[in-house]
């Protein structure tokens, strides 16, 4: 069974993808915004950063667990190494000494070591600004092996005493039980282990925040030319779409002038149909889907306003599957092929010309035929893409729109007249009982 597509369609405006004035430029920012549009025209992405630490966050109760896990599990690992060591060595130290002599030492990282991180977030090393950043981060690690003495030194693993020859508190006095300031203890400890603390932690630490920052960078940059990419598609499509619209219309209004001299009946008939088209064009304005329904219901008032100028000279044949009527098609797809076959084929007759508007669905695909009994043209079929504005826009949106999943060929019929080849993917339309044009994208 097959139908021709007569019925009126309730359908929305599209959002338009990009302000007319970038679209007609080819860009894909927009002056008024000075950012990127989303598909409602707003903006979609922020400016690029120059700091590559600015748009990274990472939430404090997941740093401060994860700092607390990982040297938890150090301090596991540290203590069963110690001790299979000592065993070794025939020492006399309990597991649970050395566990504790361990955990001081390890646990004394966990506050620190979001410091750190955060810090290397902040000022990350990058090329042309890193004097200032390496400066910070040397501070920082000075800072870092400070508190790590610190803190440990309110442990019993504070330093090791060389006069009672065992580990003792830095801060505590065991005996006289009161705090203690023994600076110059601090200093000789901090000189010994300054090195140690900030080559094999404080820089590991900086070397994974510099890591997480670097890999969210380059997927933003990824992210962002995508973003673009897209966005001048969009504004391609857009400029292609638009050099249809004033090619029909002055083709029309052209049609309509001549009339006036000969038969205002229907010229005014044309002109009726004209506002009608006009009205459903800007309905779907920035839309570059719609169903082939839709289209069928603007191809329909065209070929009133072409029969209004030919009269019985012309007849517009329609075979299309109802399968085919919810699926997606370039908004403006069919008119300006019709236009071709018209102005090329059937106008160059003396009788009466027909067109034939064919749609079948096939192995995945949406063909189309549109066929006249015109007198075919000469030369390579590539030309007439070159010579016709229809033809070749009309190609030029569909790589846009399918990249390699379409094709569009034209050739001269064996019976006489010329036929154009569209297959596009067969794609239903979301929600095509609420809408008929979607957007691109």
């Amino acid at each position: 069974m097959r139908v021709l597509a007569t019925g009126k369609s309730t359908d929305r405006a599209g959002d338009s993808s990009i302000c007319p004035t970038c679209g007609a430029d080819l860009r894909t920012t927009c002056p008024i915004y000075s950012r990127e549009l989303d598909g409602k025209g707003q903006p979609a992405l922020p400016p690029a950063d120059r700091s590559l630490s600015s748009s990274f966050h990472i939430r404090s109760w997941v740093l401060w667990s994860t700092s607390l896990g990982v040297w938890i599990f150090v301090g596991l690992a540290a203590t069963l190494t110690f001790y299979q060591m000592y065993r070794m060595t025939g020492s006399s130290d309990r597991l649970a000494a050395v566990a504790a002599m361990q955990f001081s030492q390890m646990l004394a990282f966990v506050p620190l070591t979001p410091f750190a991180f955060r810090l290397a977030m902040r000022y990350p090393i990058q090329r042309g600004n890193w004097i200032k950043p390496v400066c910070i981060l040397f501070v920082g690690g000075q800072i870092f092996a400070l508190g790590h003495i610190l803190l440990r030194g309110f442990t019993p693993y504070g330093y090791w005493s060389s006069a009672a020859r065992h580990w003792t508190y830095t801060f505590w006095d065991v005996q006289a039980h009161s705090l203690r300031f023994p600076w110059q203890t601090v200093k000789s400890v901090y000189m010994a282990n300054v090195v140690d603390d900030v080559l094999s932690t404080y820089v590991a630490i900086v070397l994974i925040a510099h890591a997480l920052v670097y890999s969210h960078h380059s997927q933003q940059k990824d992210l962002r030319a995508t973003h673009l990419s897209e966005q001048l598609a969009k504004a391609r499509l857009q400029v292609l779409k638009n050099q249809i619209q004033p090619h029909f219309l002055f083709n029309t209004l052209h049609s309509i002038s001549a009339l006036m001299l000969t038969n205002v009946v229907a010229a005014d008939r044309m002109m009726t149909s004209l506002s009608d088209l006009l009205r459903m064009s800007l309905e779907d304005k920035g839309s570059q889907l719609t169903t082939l329904n839709r289209d069928l219901e603007f191809l329909g008032v065209y070929v009133e306003i072409e029969k209004a100028r030919f009269e019985d000279r012309l007849r517009v044949a329609f075979d299309i599957d109802p399968e085919c009527l919810d699926t997606q098609v370039p908004h403006l797809f069919l008119q300006p092929l019709v236009e071709n076959a018209v102005r090329h084929g059937t106008s160059k007759r003396s009788q009466p010309g027909e067109i034939r508007v064919t749609a079948k669905r096939h192995d995945g695909n949406l063909e189309f035929w549109i066929r006249d009994n015109g007198p075919g043209f000469t030369g390579p079929a590539e030309d007439l893409f070159r010579r016709g504005l229809g033809l070749s826009v009309t190609r030029e949106r569909l790589e846009a729109l399918y990249g390699s999943e379409q094709q569009c060929k034209v050739r001269n019929l064996e019976t006489g007249g010329a036929e154009v080849y569209v297959c596009v993917p067969f794609r239903l339309a979301p929600n095509p009982s609420q809408t008929d044009a979607v957007e691109y994208g």
